[in-house]
């Protein structure tokens, strides 16, 4: 389990138990936990998918909303609290539809999150081990993805790979 300031980056497939590893990690540790949101709820699936996250978690957590200022939130933060956010690729979804400055937005956050204050823990979704994307929006995230998790996983200190609910221990 990380000690204080370190990075954990927790990265996986779709349903692949990431969310859930994650809050595990950070449950061990001492209260308060802080669960830093990236998704922002469009339809009603998504406000499902976020209200089941959020009951799953229970109590404990304060949770920030975060889908742009990720590395402003994680900033604010108080020293020595364990952070879970969840996740990177919504949050660079939420970047690449507002058409911000990727390089920048990625270079700020990697700049924040290699000087972790605490516990943290970042959750990511593998996005790069499926098929070819047939259009160009998709491709190009795609490839900012996989430049963005390579980006944290060098300065994570552990990173762990999901594959069916089980972690694969990489760094």
């Amino acid at each position: 389990m990380p000690d204080r300031g370190r990075l954990t980056f927790i990265i996986g497939g779709a349903r692949s138990g990431k969310s859930a590893h994650a809050e595990t990690l950070v449950t061990a540790l001492p209260s308060p936990w802080t669960y830093i949101a990236t998704a922002q709820a469009y339809d009603d699936e998504m406000r499902e998918r976020i209200a089941l996250h959020r009951a799953r978690r229970g109590a404990g957590w304060t949770t920030i909303d975060a889908p742009l200022d990720l590395a402003g939130a994680l900033e604010a933060l108080p020293d020595s609290r364990p952070v879970l956010v969840d996740c990177l690729t919504l949050w660079l979804t939420n970047h690449m539809l507002a058409d911000h400055d990727l390089g920048f937005e990625c270079r700020r956050l990697a700049d924040v999150l290699s000087r972790p204050r605490g516990p943290w823990f970042v959750v990511s979704n593998e996005v790069g081990q499926g098929i070819v994307p047939d259009n160009a929006l998709a491709r190009r995230f795609r490839d900012e993805a996989g430049r963005l998790n390579q980006q944290i996983a060098a300065i994570a200190d552990t990173v762990l790979l999901m594959v069916a609910g089980l972690p694969l221990k990489v760094k």
